[in-house]
């Protein structure tokens, strides 16, 4: 019988930038009130699940959610730098009507390419795959067997998603990871399979 690895792959909570529609990528900004909810209740929903360990991106708005959902295991929370949103550079803190201003040419030429296509600055989302998954890869063989939760981005989970799909990143932004949701994809040294999405 194959090892299962089980990864619940959460999403962080509603943040202080949210009701602006900014950019924020690897920006530093906190949860709301809101956000603290929604992060109790993927504790609550996770408090009898045994975890034997938990991970986040090294951002406030992810390192808070997983210390709140780890607090009724007893385990500390590890952050990764490696985790992060994607780095977005000089579009850091604007809206997307800022963007469509001062640089429009570059954000129709990054909607043509979004995997490829890198901000002045920043990081592309192939770039983000690869620092990703290759921290995510060490840390699924290190504790095969075990069952492990990681809270990220919206982004960050895209890419890990469409890796255990195995789907084109150009198709990235179909896909919905709504503020504390929860995914589960268990990994098998056959493949991963992918049994919840945005729940």
């Amino acid at each position: 019988m194959e090892t299962r690895t089980r990864l619940y792959l959460a999403r962080h909570g509603e943040t202080t930038a949210s009701a602006e529609f900014r950019y924020i990528g690897q920006t530093d900004v906190d949860i709301t009130g809101n956000g603290v909810e929604q992060m109790e209740r993927i504790k609550q929903r996770l408090r009898d699940e045994e975890i034997h360990a938990f991970f986040s991106s090294d951002l406030i708005r992810a390192r808070k959610g997983a210390e709140i959902i780890a607090s009724c295991h007893g385990i500390e929370p590890i952050s990764c730098p490696e985790f992060r949103e994607i780095n977005l550079g000089i579009w850091e803190g604007m809206t997307q009507e800022e963007i469509m201003e001062r640089y429009p040419e570059e954000y129709t030429a990054r909607l043509q390419d979004l995997v490829h296509r890198r901000i002045e600055g920043g990081e592309s989302f192939r770039d983000v795959h690869e620092r990703v998954m290759r921290k995510l890869s060490r840390i699924l063989a290190e504790r095969a067997g075990s069952t492990i939760l990681l809270l990220a981005h919206g982004g960050v989970n895209r890419v890990i998603l469409f890796d255990a799909l195995k789907l084109d990143l150009t198709h990235l932004t179909r896909m919905d990871q709504s503020y504390g949701c929860i995914n589960i994809i268990d990994y098998y040294e056959s493949g991963p399979v992918v049994k919840l999405v945005n729940g």
